[in-house]
């Protein structure tokens, strides 16, 4: 199955306050990030077995470890979660940027790491969320730390 229709039967099996949420996100992303490569992630082990929430991702950057072993793994990712939604700008160094940076602006969400985590979009100021984005896609594009 293609990228898109996992993506797709994912976003229709959400709740549908969700479903419209990262249905619009997922909008945004593209828009963001035009013809970029897509991922889906269905949050299972290798056994099959789920460990975590399926995640879409956006665009691919290089990730360099500690050890010197890199990867290609997606730039920014989205994810519903039994609270709410996750946004993960997966190129940000400074794990407090994200929080000094859009914090107190964004609105009800919790912002730390590499993560902003909110209910819902109505808690937000989307737009504060679309520049912490393209924040995060000129951070892992251009590798600031």
């Amino acid at each position: 199955m293609h990228t898109e229709e996992q993506i797709r039967q994912f976003l229709n099996g959400l709740s549908e306050k969700k479903r419209s949420d990262l249905t619009l996100l997922h909008e945004r992303m593209l828009n963001l990030l035009p013809g970029c490569r897509l991922w889906y992630l269905d949050g299972k082990d290798e056994d099959g077995k789920v460990v975590k929430n399926p995640q879409i991702g956006y665009g691919q950057q290089t990730m360099t470890y500690a050890n010197g072993r890199t990867r290609d793994f997606y730039q920014i990712g989205l994810s519903a979660n039994s609270t709410g939604i996750s946004v993960y700008l997966m190129g940000i160094g400074d794990k407090h940027y994200l929080a000094k940076t859009y914090g107190a602006a964004i609105g009800k969400a919790r912002v730390a790491g590499y993560c902003i985590r909110f209910r819902s979009l109505s808690d937000i100021d989307v737009d504060i969320l679309e520049q912490a984005v393209r924040d995060g896609i000129q951070q892992s594009t251009s590798g600031i730390p």
